[in-house]
C-alpha cells in the first residue's frame, strides 16, 4: 500500500514539475539587510537569483564551480556593470568582510557544511546577512511528516504553475546547461545543530517542498 501511494505521488509530481529553488527567492528578498551594497550568490547557476538581487539595487557577484553555468550567466549579464560572474570555489573567496549579503540556494550541500558556514562568517561585513535555502535528509519522524505533506501539496503548486515552462524542460531542450546534482549527506537535525553551534543566533526552519531555510546576521560589534 505504502509503495503504491509512493509510486502514485511520483507520477503526479512528475506530471507537474516546478522549480523548488526559485520558489524561495521571495523569502530571500524579503530578508535582505537594510544596508546592502554588495551581494555574493554562491552557486549562482543560471543567474535567476543574481538578477533578482540586482533588481533590489545591489552590486552582485555570482559564483559557481560549473563552467557552463558561469559562461551562460556571464552572457546573460554582459551589459550590466553591476554584475560580476566568477568561476571558482566559495572557500577561495577572501574572508575580508566585503559582502553585505551572502546567498546560497541548493549549494551548501555541495560543500563541507561547517567549513562553509565558518567561511561565510568571515566573508560577511558586520551586520551582513547569510541567507541559505538548502536540502537535507530525513533524520527524525518530524522530518518525515513535513516531507509527506510536501509530497501531497507539491502537485497542487505544480498545477498552478503549469502554464509556465519549467527550467527542467528548457534544459532538456538544450537551451540551457543542466544543473549539476549531488546527493545530500546531512540530515535536517545535523544542519540545524551545526549552524547553531558555528553561527550563534542562526535561525533554521524546515520548510515545505523539501527545503530548509537558514538565516544569520553577522554581529556589528
Amino acid at each position: 500500500m505504502v509503495r503504491a501511494v509512493g509510486q502514485w505521488l511520483e507520477r503526479v509530481n512528475g506530471r507537474y514539475p516546478w522549480n523548488h529553488n526559485d520558489h524561495f527567492h521571495g523569502w530571500i528578498l524579503r530578508r535582505l539587510p537594510r544596508r546592502r551594497r554588495r551581494a555574493l550568490d554562491v552557486g549562482c547557476g543560471l543567474g535567476t537569483l543574481v538578477g533578482r538581487l540586482r533588481s533590489s539595487g545591489v552590486t552582485v557577484v555570482g559564483l559557481d564551480v560549473d563552467e557552463p553555468m558561469v559562461e551562460a550567466t556571464r552572457t546573460r549579464f554582459a551589459d550590466d556593470p553591476g554584475v560580476t560572474v566568477r568561476h571558482g570555489r566559495f572557500e577561495d573567496v577572501p574572508a575580508d568582510g566585503s559582502f553585505d549579503v551572502v546567498t546560497m540556494v541548493a549549494s551548501l550541500h555541495h560543500m563541507d557544511l561547517e567549513a562553509a558556514l565558518r567561511h561565510a562568517a568571515g566573508v560577511l561585513a558586520p551586520g551582513g546577512r547569510l541567507l541559505v535555502v538548502g536540502l537535507a535528509r530525513i533524520g527524525a519522524p518530524r522530518d518525515l511528516a513535513v516531507d509527506l505533506v510536501s509530497s501531497f501539496t507539491n502537485p497542487v503548486v505544480g498545477f498552478v504553475k503549469s502554464l509556465r515552462p519549467s527550467r527542467a524542460a528548457v534544459a532538456e531542450a538544450g537551451e540551457e546547461p543542466a544543473v549539476p546534482l549531488r546527493d545530500v549527506d546531512q540530515t535536517y537535525g545535523e544542519v540545524r545543530a551545526t549552524a547553531r553551534r558555528v553561527l550563534p543566533g542562526a535561525r533554521f526552519r524546515q520548510r515545505l517542498f523539501f527545503r530548509y531555510t537558514l538565516e544569520w546576521t553577522s554581529p556589528t560589534s
